[in-house]
């Protein structure tokens, strides 16, 4: 009795491997085929059955060993893990790692937001975002959102006003539908230049921001390299802020440049710390040996400067300048021309958010600049492009993998390696 009740489990087993796909030709070819009736089951003694049943055990154990070895790299589900930080999500949409994600997106970068869903291999969530006669935004989900962990894709970039309105009235509407759970993806974090009081009675516009976004519901925060990252701080411990290094974008392309002697310029002293990560990311990925130089500058007002001094030497070097955003690229362009002035043989620039406003594409245009290198957070306007001097680098695999990651409860530090 004993022996056919450890047959009959071994024979469960042997089928539940055979769904799960693991059992093959080999595995059944591995069963010996057995002939029996009724009689001959009760004269068999049990060293029989356990023979028998030691050989499904051992066979289906081959199967699932078998399995795990047809592909290359390591496995995890169905995604294969070619490279130890990032992630291939080509299949991801034929196995369960992204079963229960709803993409969606504003009007802000519906270029971005469609390239992170082809590397998540699914398809954006239908969803209406549009405007009222009187300017008011109307938001319509087109499509069952109950018990889904919800990622919106919206940054706040310009017009900032309507497009943070158009972020938060999403976070409302996924809330009031039942979403399980609501991540903002927000590539570009507008106000956050506005985040300390540098005289009486002005606002922390990027404290309110958090505020207002918390106050819709929003469970997690997904950014690229916020201006500060104190900003972090202004949301409560019950929403975490991932904010990813966009510089790790960049550093693969200019390690593959032939860069002399490269020097990484920091445009001030509050982005000291970025320029030092961004070189030492090109040292230990591409083996480059760069030195460190900063510029320190005076502000007459926002957006003016009055006064810039270089410390440290870029003589006869290729210098990089690496900043968080360039907006109306008044201080990029005299930067580089200071740098130019102090014997540089190039100046580049690279600057994750191109915001891009004002005259910003005609002083590109008419600066000393070789290239300027900016992520795609903000969609950049045909003017821009057109000067032949700014380059954009996708930052869509970046925060697929951040996404997938995040709904897998995987580690996001890896992504910063």
């Amino acid at each position: 009795m004993l022996a056919t009740k450890s047959f009959t489990r071994a024979g469960k087993i042997a089928l539940q491997s055979t769904r799960m796909g693991y059992a093959s030709t080999a595995t059944r070819l591995a069963v010996p085929a057995v002939s029996f009736n009724a009689q001959s089951q009760q004269e068999s003694s049990g060293k029989v059955w356990a023979t028998l049943a030691a050989s499904v055990a051992v066979a289906a154990a081959t199967a699932s060993v078998a399995f795990c070895e047809e592909g290359a790299g390591e496995v995890k589900g169905k995604v294969v893990v070619k490279d130890k930080n990032m992630a291939n999500l080509k299949d991801a949409n034929n196995s369960s790692a992204t079963s229960g994600i709803k993409l969606f997106t504003g009007n802000a970068n519906k270029a971005l937001a469609q390239d992170i869903a082809n590397h998540l291999g699914m398809n954006l969530g239908k969803i209406s975002v549009s405007h009222f006669a009187d300017g008011e935004v109307n938001v319509i989900v087109n499509e069952n959102v109950r018990g889904k962990d919800v990622y919106i894709v919206q940054p706040t970039s310009p017009p900032v006003n309507e497009t943070l309105m158009e972020l938060l009235l999403m976070i409302s509407t996924m809330r009031r539908a039942s979403a399980r759970k609501i991540t903002a993806i927000i590539p570009y974090y507008g106000y956050a230049r506005q985040d300390r009081k540098l005289q009486a009675r002005v606002p922390i516009s990027a404290a309110d921001v958090a505020r207002l976004l918390e106050a819709m519901g929003v469970d997690r925060v997904v950014a690229v390299d916020l201006h500060c990252g104190q900003i972090q701080g202004f949301f409560g411990p019950r929403v975490p802020v991932d904010n990813l290094d966009g510089g790790t974008v960049a550093v693969s392309y200019f390690g593959d440049m032939d860069l002399v002697n490269p020097v990484i310029v920091s445009p001030d002293a509050g982005g000291v710390y970025r320029a030092k990560q961004f070189r030492e990311a090109l040292s230990k990925k591409h083996e480059v040996d760069c030195s460190l130089a900063m510029i320190v500058k005076q502000r007459a007002k926002a957006n003016e400067i009055e006064r810039m001094d270089l410390v440290g030497s870029v003589d006869g070097c290729d210098a990089i300048i690496v900043d968080d955003m360039v907006d109306t690229a008044g201080t990029l362009c005299k930067a580089a021309e200071m740098l130019k002035e102090s014997g540089a043989r190039r100046v580049f620039a690279f600057c994750s958010h191109g915001v891009l406003s004002g005259p910003a594409a005609s002083r590109i245009a008419n600066s000393v600049l070789t290239e300027l290198v900016v992520l795609d957070t903000i969609t950049i306007s045909e003017a821009a492009m057109a000067t032949g001097k700014i380059t954009q680098l996708s930052v869509g695999p970046l925060l697929a993998q951040a996404i997938y990651n995040i709904h897998n409860k995987k580690s996001i530090s890896a992504l910063f390696k």
